[in-house]
């Protein structure tokens, strides 16, 4: 009967048996090490028993030395996903909020519960066009992924490619029978176009290019052909294209780009916006672009009562610069959504705000630094990880939430935002998108388009229009007012 070492209480083999007993000697060391994190000694238990098997094999049978210590591995790494997969927090699936808890998109999988489970009646479907040629990607991924919305969404799909790339990217993914299939049902349409706007080109290029893929993609939703159009392509020349083919809503001088943010609440989401549409802003823009982040939040995001919230750098009215100050009165006096005051930027993410307003300056350097944080963690903890055999055992047990953790930090894992102020549902997607962000993007475009959110942008531009053209109640006081009250 092998020897019971008294501190780990696991049977070990013969320690006479040379490599046989260092490989033991470490499983002990790793199982020592393991038991003293309370969080996983359920698992710990069940991987020595075993490797108590392991090693009373391994004792009977000298010769198979090797393949028991093999499989002491195998268990080892078992128990790590095992671990992995049970301490995993409650992330932010990117479309849980759309959903409103009713499913899960997964990547490679089906689309599981909520209203999408079950049958999609082909009557229902909406016809989206979409940029193929638009992202660092395209077009193989983008029509991977419209492939697999269309098999998960009420959606059908224009999709507008160069041919000659798109019979290149199709064949290298392996997707011409997947293609057929969707052709044939009459969920994909696809659409030839000219030469598209490069990723790095000006946003002037659009009128040079009058028949690129984005451009043509427009034209179908101008053309009532489409009820909406998605692109990952480049922002400025999507931005642009929008308001040259569709057109800004009446009263809304200027669009804007809102991009949603994560917080604190894994339910919960922000929008910010602008985040790069508009550098210099003027404060009756900033009062325009809270009212369109309000009926986006109330009508996409299904909050019954947006919070609006002012950036700035503190929280009191008086704090902050020209533009915080004139438009914090204006913000303050509208009676047409619930203003919460300033927002801080430690508290963009608090989950006490459902829409920020700033401009698109600071906005974009808002949402490129939250882009970066999700990386920088993960970099930092894996370099305060122990070392050594230890630190990889580790390691293996907390790559997998560690991922997780920097996917819940990645704004492109949100799929798109919505650009806001143009006559028509346009929904830019993040530049390296890819399928899964594809399919995220074209819920968030679909449910754009059914819940009417239109229709109400369409009803607060007649309202502006109305009012003089910025649509500005009478504020409380005036942003002299208030800084002689800050004392």
């Amino acid at each position: 009967m092998p020897p019971k070492e008294p501190e780990s209480g696991l049977l070990v083999p013969d320690r006479g048996k040379g490599s046989r007993g260092k490989q033991s000697r470490a499983i002990r060391r790793l199982v020592i090490w393991y038991r003293r994190n309370a969080a996983v000694t359920t698992l710990v238990d069940t991987a020595s028993a075993l490797v108590d098997t392991a090693s009373a094999t391994a004792s009977v049978a000298g010769s198979v030395a090797g393949a028991a210590g093999s499989m002491a591995g195998n268990v080892a790494g078992a128990a790590s996903s095992v671990a992995g997969s049970m301490l995993q927090p409650l992330v932010l699936d990117p479309l849980r909020r759309l959903q409103q808890g009713g499913g899960t998109l997964q990547a490679g999988g089906p689309f599981l519960g909520g209203s999408n489970d079950g049958p999609i009646d082909d009557r229902q479907r909406l016809w989206v066009a979409v940029d193929g040629m638009g992202g660092d990607h395209a077009p193989g991924p983008i029509l991977e992924g419209c492939l697999r919305a269309v098999s998960l969404l009420p959606l059908r799909v224009r999709f507008v490619a160069e041919s000659e790339p798109l019979r290149k990217a199709v064949a290298s993914m392996g997707l011409q029978e997947e293609l057929q299939t969707a052709i044939n049902r009459g969920l994909i349409d696809l659409v030839p176009s000219g030469p598209s706007v490069g990723m790095h080109e000006e946003a002037t290029a659009v009128r040079r290019k009058r028949d690129a893929s984005i451009n043509m993609a427009m034209d179908l939703v101008k053309r009532g052909e489409a009820t909406a159009v998605y692109s990952a392509g480049n922002s400025g020349a999507v931005m642009a294209s929008a308001i040259f083919r569709l057109g800004r809503l009446a009263g809304i001088e200027r669009p804007a780009i809102g991009a949603l943010f994560p917080t604190k609440d894994p339910n919960q989401q922000v929008m910010v916006l602008d985040v790069g549409a508009n550098m210099d802003c003027k404060p009756a823009w900033l009062h325009q672009f809270a009212l369109l982040g309000n009926i986006y939040s109330r009508d996409v995001l299904l909050v019954n009562r947006p919070r609006i919230g002012l950036l700035n750098i503190g929280e009191e009215e008086c704090k902050g610069n020209d533009l915080a100050l004139k438009t914090y009165p204006l913000l303050a006096g509208e009676p047409r959504f619930k203003f919460a005051g300033n927002c801080e930027g430690r508290d963009v993410l608090s989950g006490d705000f459902d829409v920020v307003v700033c401009d698109g300056f600071t906005g974009n350097v808002l949402l490129k630094f939250l882009e970066s944080v999700g990386g920088v963690l993960l970099d930092v903890l894996r370099a305060e990880l122990p070392r050594g055999r230890r630190g990889k055992v580790g390691s293996a047990f907390l790559r997998s939430n560690l991922i997780r953790i920097k996917k819940r930090l990645d704004h492109a894992e949100h799929g798109g935002a919505l650009l806001l102020g143009v006559d028509g549902i346009c929904v830019i997607g993040h530049g390296s998108s890819k399928a899964l962000s594809v399919v995220s993007a074209l819920r968030l475009t679909h449910s754009a388009a059914s819940h009417g959110v239109m229709d109400d942008l369409h009803a607060l531009g007649a309202e502006v229009a109305g009012q003089g053209g910025d649509g500005i109640a009478a504020p409380r006081e005036t942003s002299e007012g208030a800084a002689a009250t800050c004392g």
